[in-house]
C-alpha cells in the first residue's frame, strides 16, 4: 500500500482519504440491530425519547441513574468493604423531590417486563405508585394504587402517560384535594452545596406534608439515630412555612446541645426569622422559635414561661426526642403540648416508648413513616458494629463478703450475695474498675489508641473513678496531653466544655470520655469508634439511644463501623424482639488473650434475654447527681468500697452483624463460602459463568461487592492461589492449584507454539506476572504499561505483534481459558 501511495503522489492520497470517508459514511448509515445495543443505548435512543415525547421535562422532571443507597458496609475483623449500591434507571417527578414513577430499563435481549420486579422494589423504597419496565420495544406499566381496573398493562412507546395524568392519579391515590395541592407541591429548600435529602428523608417529609394537608394534627416520625431527623424536620417546617400553611413554629427539645446544634446547623437558613428562647425572656416578633422544655416550664404554674404566649400563638410544634417527657400523660412537659393543643404537633424519635404509663403512639398516633436502624445499616447510611462481650468472674458468680468484712472506710458490709447490678451502685470493687480500664486500654492498643471512645458508667461517682483508672492505665498518653481522658458529666463545667472538642472530627482531644447520662442522646459524634458499656441498662429505649452514639458514618476520617465493649451483658437486649439492628460481630476474648477480635470459629446464633424497661433519663438528661444524691450513693443508699477483692476475666466473644439481621459468629472462610454460594449455588454454575464472561474481573468484582476479601482469604488458606482457585476451593471443596502450578500446566501443553516469537514473548511475560506477582487481571490493558512488558514495546506495539487489538484480546481470552482449565490428567494435578 505504501508503495502504491508513494507512486500515486499527493493526488492519490487525497483520493484514498475521500474513499475512506465515503466508506465510513456508508457504515454509519447502516441500521444497527436493537439487540446489539447496550442498555444505555436503549435508554438514549428509545426510552428517553418516549418519556420526553409524552411531555416530561427532562431538566426538572426526569432523573437518570438515581442512586438510592450507599451500599452496606461489610465488616470482617479489621477488613471493611461496601456492598453493591442500588440505583434506579429513571425516577420521574411531579417536581424535584416529589417522585411519581420508576422506570427500569433493560437491553433488548430481555423481555419488556424483565425489570419489573426490580423496579417494584425501588418503588417501595421511594413510596411511589407507578412503575414501568422497558427494553426499548414498549413499556410494562404497573399501578400500585389499587385503583386501576388492571394492575399491569403493556404500552407502546407512544402511549407513555403524561405528567398531568400521573399526577391526577397520584392525588386520587393519596386523597389530596385540589385545595391541598399547593401545599403538597411546595418546593424543598435547596442550598448552594450538593446536599439533597436521601430517599427515605424525601418519603418522610412528603408523608408529613400530605398528612398536614389532609388536616391531621398529631403526626409521628420514627427514624433511627444518625439518619437526619433534624434535617428532615427542617425541610418539613420550611415547606409548611414557605407555603403559608404554618406561620409560627416552635421546635422543642430537652437538651441544650440539641437546640444549639439545630440552630447553628440544619435550621441556619431560617436566619433572622428564628430565635432561641433563653434567660426566661419572650420576644414575640419572630416566626421560628427553638426552646428547651426546661426553659419554658417551671415548678409552679405562674413560672411557666410558655403561658406568656397565647394558646393559639403557635400553629406548628415539632417535638424532638418525643419518646421522653412528652410521651407521659402526667409529665410537666405534656402540659406544654396540652396548652398549645390547637397547633399541629409533629413528634420525632428514634425509639418510640410503649409502657404501662408512657405511650408515644397513644398521643401522636401510629408513625406516618418509619426508617429503622436495620434499614439504615442495610442501605449503608449507618455504621454496623461488632460487640466484644467481656464477662468478669464476680459479675457471673457474684460476690459474698466473709463474716465481719468491712469496707475501706470501716463500714460493716451487709452479708449477702452482691451481683452485677450492685457493682458501682451499692458496692464498689476497685479492682473491677481497674480491670475494665485495663481491658479497654488493651483493646485500643491492639487497634488504635486515638479512636474516640465513650465509656458509659452507672453514675457520676463511677464515671470519676473510671476516669482515674483510665488515666493510670494510659499514663504515657495522659502525660503528653492531660485531656486524653476526661469525664464529661452534667455537674462538671470543665468536662462539659470539652464536649464540642470531643465530637469535632478534627480535634484529637479528648480521646476517651467517661459519662453516665449526659451523652446518651443528642451527641452527634461521627468519629466515635468505641462504645464501652459498664452500666446496667434495662430500658430498650436507652439502649438504642446509646448504640446510636456510634452509628454515624464519616468516611473522610475512616469511620465505617464501630465496636461495643460490653461488661454488663447489656447487649443481650439485641435478642429482644423490639431491637431491629443486630451487630456484625460479637467476641468473647479468652481471659489472657487479645481484646481486639480475631477471625473466630463458626458458631450458632447468639441469644439472650432482655430486661424490664425503665426510664433512665433525668429531667434535663444531665448527670446532676453527685455523691450523696444518687451519683455517689446517697438518698439512703449505702455504697461500700472494697479494694482487696481480685477480679478476673472469665470469657470474651465477638459476633458479626449478618445480612439477615441475625447475630452470627463465623470465620472468614465460612463467611466467604456462604457469600459465594448465595451467588453461585453450585460449582457448575460458577464455572459456566466464569467461562462465558469475557471480563473475568467482572465476576470477581461482583463477589467482592458481596463481601469476599480475596487477599485476606488467600492469607488464611495459606497458599499462593488465584481468586479463581480460592472460590473453587473454599466454596466448593475443590483441590487447588497454585498460580505457578497453573502457569506450568499451560507451558506443558505447548500452548504457545501457535504464536510467533514476538507474540509468544508477550504471553510468557503475562504468564510470569500471573505466576510470580499475583496479577489476576491479565486482561487489563494497563498491565502492558509495567515491567517486564514495557521492555517489549509500547502497548500499541505489543498489540500489533498479534495483528491488532481484536486478535490480542482473543489471545488473552484463550490464555485465560488455558490457565483456568480444570485438571483432567494426572500431570495437571498438584502433587499430594
Amino acid at each position: 500500500m505504501r508503495v502504491v501511495i508513494a507512486a500515486q503522489g499527493r493526488a492519490g492520497q487525497r483520493d484514498l482519504v475521500v474513499l475512506a470517508r465515503s466508506f465510513e459514511t456508508r457504515l454509519s448509515s447502516m441500521p444497527v440491530s436493537k439487540k446489539a445495543l447496550s442498555e444505555r443505548d436503549v435508554c438514549t435512543k428509545y426510552i428517553t425519547p418516549a418519556i420526553v415525547g409524552s411531555g416530561w421535562d427532562v431538566q426538572t422532571q426526569v432523573r437518570e441513574e438515581v442512586h438510592l443507597t450507599k451500599g452496606r458496609v461489610i465488616v470482617r475483623g479489621r477488613l471493611v468493604t461496601r456492598g453493591k449500591t442500588k440505583f434506579a434507571d429513571y425516577v420521574l417527578y411531579h417536581q424535584p423531590n416529589l417522585p411519581l414513577a420508576i422506570v427500569e430499563a433493560k437491553d433488548n435481549n430481555h423481555s419488556v417486563g424483565d425489570g419489573m420486579q426490580q423496579a417494584l422494589g425501588y418503588a417501595e423504597m421511594l413510596d411511589v405508585p407507578f412503575v414501568f419496565s422497558s427494553n426499548g420495544d414498549g413499556f410494562l406499566f404497573h399501578d400500585r394504587t389499587g385503583q386501576a381496573a388492571t394492575t399491569e398493562q403493556h404500552l407502546s412507546l407512544t402511549e407513555f402517560p403524561t405528567p398531568d395524568a400521573l399526577w391526577r392519579r397520584y392525588c386520587a391515590w393519596k386523597g389530596i384535594t385540589s385545595s391541598a395541592e399547593t401545599l403538597v407541591a411546595q418546593p424543598y429548600h435547596s442550598d448552594a452545596g450538593d446536599r439533597a435529602p436521601r430517599y427515605y428523608q424525601v418519603s418522610a417529609i412528603n408523608r408529613v406534608i400530605e398528612a398536614v394537608a389532609k388536616g391531621q394534627d398529631r403526626i409521628l416520625l420514627v427514624m433511627a439515630t444518625g439518619t437526619g431527623k433534624t434535617y428532615t424536620a427542617f425541610q418539613i417546617i420550611w415547606r409548611l412555612w414557605k407555603a403559608g400553611a404554618k406561620k409560627r413554629i416552635l421546635f422543642l427539645a430537652d437538651r441544650n446541645i440539641l437546640v444549639d446544634q439545630t440552630k447553628t446547623n440544619d435550621f441556619k437558613p431560617f436566619a433572622g426569622a428564628m430565635t432561641k428562647i433563653a434567660n426566661r425572656k419572650v420576644d414575640k416578633s419572630f416566626e421560628i422559635y427553638l426552646a428547651l422544655y426546661q426553659a419554658i416550664t417551671g415548678t409552679e404554674e405562674d413560672k411557666d414561661l410558655f403561658r406568656q404566649f397565647s394558646p393559639d400563638f403557635f400553629d406548628l410544634i415539632v417535638v424532638d426526642e418525643c419518646h421522653r417527657g412528652s410521651a407521659s400523660d402526667n409529665s410537666a412537659w405534656r402540659e406544654v403540648l396540652d396548652y398549645f393543643s390547637g397547633a399541629t404537633q409533629v413528634g420525632l424519635t428514634a425509639t418510640p416508648k410503649e409502657t404501662a404509663d408512657v405511650s408515644t403512639t397513644h398521643y401522636f398516633g401510629e408513625p406516618a413513616y418509619s426508617y429503622s436502624l436495620k434499614q439504615g445499616i442495610e442501605d449503608g447510611f449507618l455504621a454496623p458494629y461488632k460487640v466484644v462481650r467481656i464477662d468478669l468472674d464476680k459479675d457471673v458468680a457474684g460476690w459474698r463478703p466473709e463474716r465481719g468484712k468491712q469496707d475501706k472506710h470501716g463500714q460493716d458490709i451487709e452479708d449477702r450475695v452482691y451481683n452485677q447490678r450492685d457493682f458501682d451502685r451499692t458496692l464498689i470493687l476497685e479492682k473491677r474498675t481497674q480491670l475494665v480500664a485495663e481491658k479497654l486500654t488493651q483493646f485500643l492498643t491492639e487497634t488504635s489508641r486515638y479512636d474516640k471512645t465513650i465509656v458509659f458508667c452507672e453514675d457520676i461517682d463511677h464515671a470519676e473513678r473510671m476516669r482515674e483508672a483510665l488515666v493510670n492505665a494510659n499514663s504515657d498518653l495522659c502525660a503528653q496531653n492531660r485531656k486524653y481522658v476526661m469525664r464529661i458529666t452534667g455537674d462538671n463545667p470543665e468536662g462539659k466544655a470539652e464536649l464540642d472538642n470531643f465530637i469535632h472530627p478534627e480535634e484529637r482531644y479528648p480521646v476517651i470520655v467517661t459519662t453516665s447520662k449526659l451523652m446518651t442522646t443528642g451527641v452527634d459524634c461521627k468519629t466515635c469508634k468505641v462504645i464501652v458499656l459498664d452500666q446496667t441498662i434495662r430500658s430498650m429505649t436507652e439502649f438504642k439511644q446509646i448504640i446510636g452514639r456510634g452509628t454515624r458514618i464519616d468516611e473522610d476520617f475512616g469511620k465505617l463501623f464501630f465496636t461495643i465493649i460490653d461488661f454488663r451483658k447489656a447487649t443481650e437486649l439485641f435478642a429482644d424482639p423490639d431491637f431491629d439492628g443486630d451487630p456484625v460481630q460479637i467476641y468473647v476474648p479468652p481471659p489472657d488473650g487479645p481484646v481486639e477480635p480475631p477471625e473466630v470459629e463458626s458458631g450458632d446464633e447468639q441469644t439472650g434475654g432482655g430486661g424490664e424497661p425503665s426510664d433512665g433519663g433525668s429531667d434535663e438528661g444531665f448527670d446532676t447527681s453527685g455523691p450523696g444524691e444518687g451519683g455517689g450513693g446517697g438518698g439512703g443508699r449505702v455504697k461500700y468500697v472494697v479494694g482487696d477483692v481480685p477480679v478476673h476475666v472469665v470469657a470474651e466473644r465477638v459476633q458479626y452483624y449478618g445480612k439477615d439481621g441475625k447475630l452470627i459468629t463465623e470465620s472468614l472462610r465460612d463467611y466467604t463460602r456462604n457469600a459465594i454460594r448465595e451467588r453461585f449455588t453450585s460449582l457448575d454454575s460458577f464455572l459456566k459463568t466464569w467461562s462465558e464472561t469475557d471480563r473475568k474481573q467482572a465476576v470477581l468484582k461482583e463477589l467482592q461487592e458481596h463481601g469476599v476479601f480475596f487477599e485476606e482469604l488467600a492469607a488464611e488458606v495459606g497458599r499462593d492461589l488465584s481468586a479463581f482457585d480460592l472460590v473453587c476451593h473454599v466454596a466448593f471443596d475443590q483441590p487447588t492449584l497454585t498460580r505457578k502450578e497453573r502457569a506450568n500446566n499451560v507451558r506443558k501443553r505447548h500452548y504457545f507454539t501457535k504464536y510467533g516469537d514476538a507474540a509468544r514473548a508477550v504471553l510468557e511475560a503475562l504468564l510470569d506476572k500471573f505466576a510470580n506477582e499475583g496479577v489476576d487481571d491479565i486482561e487489563n490493558m494497563g498491565v502492558l504499561k509495567v515491567q517486564p512488558l514495557t521492555s517489549l514495546g509500547t502497548p500499541t506495539e505489543i498489540i500489533q505483534k498479534f495483528g491488532g487489538k481484536d486478535a490480542y484480546v482473543k489471545a488473552i481470552r484463550e490464555l485465560e481459558e488455558e490457565l483456568f482449565r480444570q485438571p483432567r490428567t494426572a500431570s495437571d494435578r498438584p502433587a499430594s
